[in-house]
């Protein structure tokens, strides 16, 4: 709704200008008329609309034609005033008034008229006859009214009539000549009833036409309320009721019905409710409501979101089948004005056999546009009517801000729930095959993969200690002379070489020595292509060596040229390694539930040296008078069981003894503390 309301008052002399703002401001005609009144506000309180609305006055006698133009354009609707007794008054109005109004106004924001016919109390017959051909000839006319200044007469229906006519304008909505809603008015209406059609049908049924009428109205309709609105529907067209529901035909046939009694407001205040402005077009504040993201921190979906999106998809998976077919995907996008997801997503998401998206692919593809565009994201969600739906303020609601990555490394925990992983190596490497791994995707599906509908972006869920979390691999163009922010800012680097191609594992190298060497981001070296023969890299040390010199992991062999679908045990190691930076995981096995998986990942360093400094205070600052606990350690026993433990996590005890040590470890620990 605008701020405000401005409306200017023009005509010839002695029409009775002055006169009608006086009587609308004391309520009783003026004794005394002055040439002009000066501009009032009536305060919002104290209008039908509650909108603050100006009313300025114009006079030929105190007031250039450049002050009259200056009032023109900032007028929000002009009343063209004549006497109902002067027909040359009348005649003013399209000879002049008119067309002076036109030239100083855009075309395609002409404000609205109103043409206004004073001193009906000299007359005893009416001027609509002679109007009503001007109305038919000027669309910007929203309508006339007769009033009387000296009587009161309809003054206070005038004001609320030129207010109406900026609030509610008709131009927007529809055309009285062909007597229907304008195509922009019918597609914004659509839209409407797509989005409050929340079982997709087609019918509006008493459920969702409460569930409407509560949201635009703040009032459901009683029962008979209802079956009066539909049997009015049923009596003026045969297809408007379906199933004992409102069609869209139907739908679309009310609000003409209420355009054309004059209840606009009914239609703006539907149309307002869900987002448009006054030229039917959804406002910035709508699509884009304030998000603020501080620095390192990063946009996630929160439940409700997942839950609303699930609801959207449900809604549109008419075969039941648990994935999106081309013609699902552009129904659920009809009530965007264009295509949001190119052939590109169907390679960035999970599909199934027939390269359909799937349930788990649409919500990583929404995960992903969150992390990487949340405007986007929030632009997308107010198509649909996250606010509306789910009654909140805006589709903010929807978003979850991270904390800042420092304080996660600082408290060695996170609650994020997308990580990002920037694959960087050579050009032939096998980057794009590693993405498209990820998704599920051997070499001989990738291959039929078109070029233009490649993306640098895969993602998808993995299961680290039983949480779903969403790792998100964005391929890197390999440029080792300049790599932006964007391509470092990422949870976990994977640096990939080809070991058939001896040239390859130099940019790894040397991308990793100059970028990554003092980073605390985690990074792992792909050996890709694993499945062919091994040669010898032209690098002054060899993969093996490179790593175990910059204490890095031995290079992890992968290959996607299986029949079967790709391993995704190197994915779940990487996003491990995203959420736990910390840890300097050791263990590569990825199972998260072998013994030595819980030594590297459960006892940590941090966590060792604060149980040896207990130990210690405990044994240390026991009194000599006390008697000796059950179980009690010496300073040499527990320097033993910490070295021991040291021993646990550096790897100097094979696998199988760990599965008997640890458990050995943790019951001494426990019978000490006890005592």
């Amino acid at each position: 709704m605008r701020k405000d309301v401005r409306i200017l008052l023009v005509g010839e002399p002695k029409v009775g200008k002055t006169s009608l703002i006086m009587s609308l401001v004391s309520e009783e005609f003026p004794d005394e008329v002055p040439l002009r009144a000066e501009e009032i506000t009536i305060p919002a309180d104290v209008t039908p609309e509650r909108v603050p609305t100006h009313i300025v006055d114009y006079s030929e006698a105190e007031q250039t034609e450049e002050q009259l133009f200056q009032e023109i354009s900032k007028a929000n609707v002009i009343c063209i005033v004549y006497a109902v007794n002067n027909k040359k008054s009348i005649e003013k109005v399209t000879s002049h008034w008119i067309p002076l109004i036109n030239d100083r106004t855009d075309k395609d924001s002409r404000v609205p008229l109103i043409l206004v016919g004073n001193k009906s109390d000299l007359v005893e017959h009416s001027s609509m006859e002679t109007i009503l051909p001007i109305m038919n000839q000027y669309q910007d006319i929203e309508t006339c009214v007769e009033c009387s200044a000296k009587n009161l007469k309809n003054i206070s229906e005038l004001f609320y009539y030129a207010q109406k006519a900026v609030l509610h304008p008709t131009g927007p909505l529809y055309c009285p000549e062909e007597k229907e809603l304008k195509p922009s008015c019918i597609k914004s209406l659509t839209r409407i009833f797509k989005v409050s059609d929340l079982d997709n049908d087609g019918i509006l049924n008493d459920n969702e036409l409460n569930f409407f009428q509560r949201t635009c109205f703040n009032t459901p309709l009683a029962p008979q309320a209802l079956e009066d609105v539909k049997n009015v529907v049923r009596r003026n067209m045969t297809d408007g009721v379906n199933d004992d529901g409102l069609t869209l035909k139907g739908f679309l046939f009310l609000h003409t019905l209420f355009i054309q009694r004059g209840r606009h407001e009914t239609t703006w205040t539907v149309l307002r409710r869900f987002g448009y402005d006054d030229d039917l077009e959804l406002t910035q504040e709508y699509l884009f409501p304030m998000v603020k993201i501080p620095p390192d921190c990063t946009t996630e979906l929160n439940h409700n979101a997942y839950l609303f999106l699930q609801s959207v998809f449900d809604k549109h998976d008419k075969d039941r089948d648990c994935a999106l077919s081309p013609e699902e995907v552009k129904d659920l996008f009809k009530v965007f004005p264009y295509m949001p997801w190119g052939p590109d997503v169907n390679h960035t998401v999970g599909t199934n056999e027939q390269g359909w998206i799937t349930y788990q692919g649409y919500l990583s593809q929404w995960t992903l546009t969150t992390y990487l565009d949340v405007q986007r994201s929030l632009e997308y969600l107010g198509y649909l009517g996250y606010s509306i739906i789910y009654e909140q303020e805006s589709q903010a609601a929807a978003i979850t801000v991270t904390r800042n990555k420092r304080i996660d490394l600082q408290k060695k925990q996170t609650q994020r729930s997308v990580f990002r992983c920037n694959v960087l190596g050579a050009r032939g490497s096998g980057k794009s095959g590693f993405l498209q791994a990820f998704l599920g995707k051997n070499l001989q599906t990738q291959r039929r993969i078109r070029e233009d509908h490649k993306s640098f972006y895969a993602i998808s869920t993995t299961y680290v200690y039983g949480q779903e979390k969403y790792l998100l691999l964005h391929e890197v163009m390999p440029d080792f002379d300049f790599l932006s922010e964007a391509d470092l800012a990422c949870d976990v680097v994977c640096l990939v070489y080809d070991v058939n191609n001896p040239g390859s594992f130099e940019y790894c190298a040397k991308v990793y020595k100059q970028y990554f060497i003092d980073s605390k981001t985690p990074c792992v070296v792909l050996a890709a292509k694993s499945d062919l023969h091994e040669v010898r890299q032209h690098y002054s040390l060899s993969p093996h060596e490179f790593c175990r010199k910059h204490k890095l992991h031995p290079p992890q062999p992968f290959t996607c040229s299986t029949i079967e679908a790709p391993s995704k045990d190197i994915y779940t190691r990487l996003t491990t390694m995203a959420m736990y930076p910390h840890a300097r995981l050791r263990c590569m096995c990825a199972c998260n539930r072998c013994s030595y998986c819980l030594c590297q990942n459960l006892l940590k360093l941090e966590l060792l040296r604060s149980i040896k400094a207990q130990l210690c205070r405990v044994v240390f600052n026991s009194s000599s008078q006390r008697p000796p606990p059950l179980y009690s350690l010496t300073k040499r026993s527990v320097t033993a069981l910490c070295r021991l433990t040291h021993r646990l996590l550096a790897r100097e005890v094979t696998s199988s003894q760990t599965c008997f040590w640890l458990p050995f470890f943790l019951f001494l620990l426990h019978v000490f503390t006890l005592c």
